[in-house]
């Protein structure tokens, strides 16, 4: 008896201790609605990543400022992906099997973004995407995948439409990054001008962060384009903007799928191109001075933060923090499916970014503004509802510039 006893008083107390770490474990948490981040905050893509990082931290603090998400305090759970795709892959597992977020947000390019895609799907966990433009990230047709930003076709589209429009140049090259993002941008523009009658006069490939892209420029000048189309990051486009200088290459239109010639750093001197990101044109999802209620004091707020103003990648980690918080307002619930279902009956009217609405593929149409860097600012510049400036055209020769 006294053995079956002292048998009995163990299991007890293994019982009560085991129950008893399980409560300690599940305290914190219980007061917490942990969402999943991965965006790039190391690495070549570190500059947006930040871009990212401020953005969620604007929306977060608005969110918990109005008492949370189902009564508990959000916090976000972030994954660097060190601006590489394998490490973004990684970070889904992290995220969903060992921290049991509910919903994942990112990652910040198209490379990465792909890849984590499949993944994601796999493990049947929501996946809303702030900026990855290549339209191949939606090709899946996955009910897990949604996009909140415009892709790559959009871009083609949008930058022909303000070339049709504003001189009508005939003559286009395309020089690209050769990763998923650039392969995606250089794709839709040789259909875009294919379909609307410009002649393709050269199509450059290039690999990222190298230091001397003067062979390539040599030869899209030998073919005297109208009109250059650059897929670059920020590092990239920052060179052959110097390196256009030096050469002398003088098209009437640089022209780009936006990304590093939209950056807030782009037309700096300290982190951009500085003087040479002048008369530039990008295609833009959002600009401080854009007329969706909520932009200039996103912009106020964002400079607070970080001591400079915004481009849109900011923006667009901001407006799925606030979507993904709007459909877990409606599911009234933080398991997956429910969460999901919930994304795809998202009809937020008014935002920061404009309207949200989801289509069928998991695509908000979202409108494309075209910039053009005047007196080192972003302006405007098309479509004509939204410009606040006339565009510049034909840029000035590197020779006739002050």
């Amino acid at each position: 008896m006294k053995r079956s006893f002292f048998l009995f008083l163990l299991f007890s107390l293994a019982i009560s201790a085991v129950l008893f770490w399980a409560g300690c474990s599940k305290g914190p948490e219980s007061n917490t609605f942990k969402i999943g981040v991965i965006t790039s905050l190391t690495g070549s893509n570190a500059a947006f990543g930040q871009a990212h990082k401020n953005g969620y931290t604007i929306a977060l603090q608005e969110i918990n400022a109005r008492g949370g998400l189902l009564g508990k305090k959000v916090e976000l759970d972030y994954y660097d992906d060190q601006s590489r795709p394998d490490q973004a892959v990684q970070g889904v597992s992290k995220l969903v099997d060992q921290d049991h977020v509910p919903i994942v947000l990112g990652a910040y390019s198209s490379e990465s973004t792909r890849a984590i895609v499949p993944v994601v799907t796999q493990k049947q966990i929501p996946l809303i995407i702030p900026t990855a433009v290549a339209d191949n990230v939606m090709e899946s047709n996955s009910p897990w995948i949604f996009r909140i930003c415009a892709g790559s076709g959009s871009f083609a589209a949008a930058t022909l439409d303000f070339l049709k429009n504003n001189g009508d140049p005939k003559k286009l090259a395309i020089v690209y990054e050769n990763t998923n993002f650039g392969q995606a941008n250089n794709k839709s523009m040789t259909a875009a001008a294919s379909a609307a009658g410009l002649d393709l006069v050269d199509t450059e490939a290039y690999q990222a962060s190298s230091p001397d892209y003067k062979s390539l420029l040599q030869r899209v000048k030998g073919k005297n384009p109208e009109v250059i189309y650059f897929a670059s990051y920020l590092l990239d486009a920052s060179t052959l903007m110097r390196q256009s200088e030096q050469l002398n290459l003088n098209p009437k239109y640089y022209t780009s799928a936006g990304t590093g010639f939209a950056a807030a750093e782009f037309p700096t001197a300290d982190k951009g191109a500085g003087k040479y990101a002048e008369y530039t044109f990008s295609v833009s999802q959002w600009l401080p001075s854009a007329k969706w209620k909520g932009s200039a004091e996103f912009d106020q707020k964002y400079f607070a933060l970080a001591g400079s103003h915004p481009a849109y990648h900011g923006m667009e980690a901001y407006a799925v923090l606030i979507a993904a918080a709007a459909a877990i307002d409606i599911a009234k619930s933080d398991q997956p499916t429910a969460i999901r279902d919930a994304i795809k009956q998202l009809n937020l009217a008014e935002t920061p970014f404009g309207p949200v609405k989801f289509d069928a593929r998991g695509q908000n149409l979202h409108p494309v503004l075209v910039t053009q860097v005047q007196g080192g600012q972003y302006k405007v510049v098309w479509p004509l509802d939204a410009a606040e400036s006339k565009p510049i055209v034909p840029a000035p020769e590197w020779s006739k510039r002050k």
